[in-house]
């Protein structure tokens, strides 16, 4: 048992080692890493060795710096093939955005926060700060929030418990009890709303993706601007989305789509 437990505690060191050098999105060096990590120096070290010698980090000799391996590329490739919704709901993606000219994202919930594992740019794009691979708040973003108010009560009640409920914009939910009330809207409602929560000047509207006996899929959203359009705009595509999110969630139904037991 001791063994498992100190086996079990290395391996999430060395993921929270990994993760942090993927953090900065660029190449690292081991300062960098290591100004920002709680680890000794000696365990960081040995860590990001590990990972270099099993392909999960690729050193560069000449600027000493991390990046990450291949062998993640592989591992993170195969798991966006198997576990991702991304590869079920391109065809129905790529209808949307031809038709709505709009950015559209698809997302899935990772524990607590958002995972967005696709995106189809707008026809004239918007900086912004979601893109396809990337982990943000689940809290303060349409999708995030179109996904909690369909969870079952104790998962959501978890979740709700895990956000940072950090004030990114005026606007930005910053209680439980005042992101409960509105995913109790959201739920009625059938679709949420991203107001200028997460980055000034973004709004969204946003719809689950929920299959059969209400196992949430994930979620999916159309996103601009306050400068070209408004939620109320917005909000007129939510019928063409729901069609969408629907055709997604049928088709995942007989896929090999991992499902919570």
């Amino acid at each position: 048992m001791q063994g498992q437990k100190t086996s079990s505690g290395t391996v999430k060191k060395a993921l929270n080692v990994l993760d942090h050098v993927a953090s900065f999105g660029r190449p690292v060096r081991f300062v960098d890493v290591m100004a920002e990590s709680v680890l000794p120096k000696g365990t960081l070290y040995r860590m990001l060795q590990t990972l270099r010698t099993e392909g999960m980090l690729t050193y560069d000799e000449d600027r000493q710096t991390y990046t990450p391996g291949m062998r993640l590329v592989r591992l993170a490739h195969s798991a966006w093939t198997q576990s991702s919704l991304a590869p079920v709901a391109r065809p129905f993606l790529d209808e949307l955005s031809q038709t709505v000219g709009e950015t559209i994202h698809l997302a899935q919930l990772v524990g607590a926060q958002v995972l967005y594992v696709d995106k189809r740019n707008a026809a004239q794009q918007i900086d912004m700060f979601s893109q396809a691979g990337k982990v943000g708040p689940a809290y303060c973003t349409g999708v995030g929030k179109a996904m909690l108010a369909f969870l079952p009560e104790q998962e959501q009640a978890a979740a709700l418990d895990q956000q940072s409920y950090h004030p990114f914009c005026p606007g930005t939910l910053t209680s439980r009890s005042a992101l409960a009330e509105e995913l109790k809207i959201t739920r009625n409602r059938g679709y949420a709303f991203d107001r200028e929560e997460h980055e000034p000047g973004i709004i969204c509207v946003a719809v689950p993706v929920i299959g059969a006996g209400g196992h949430v899929f994930g979620a999916l959203s159309i996103t601009s601007t306050t400068s070209r359009t408004t939620l109320a705009e917005l909000e007129r595509l939510v019928p063409a989305m729901r069609e969408v999110a629907e055709k997604i969630a049928e088709t995942a139904q007989y896929w090999r789509f991992p499902v919570k037991q």
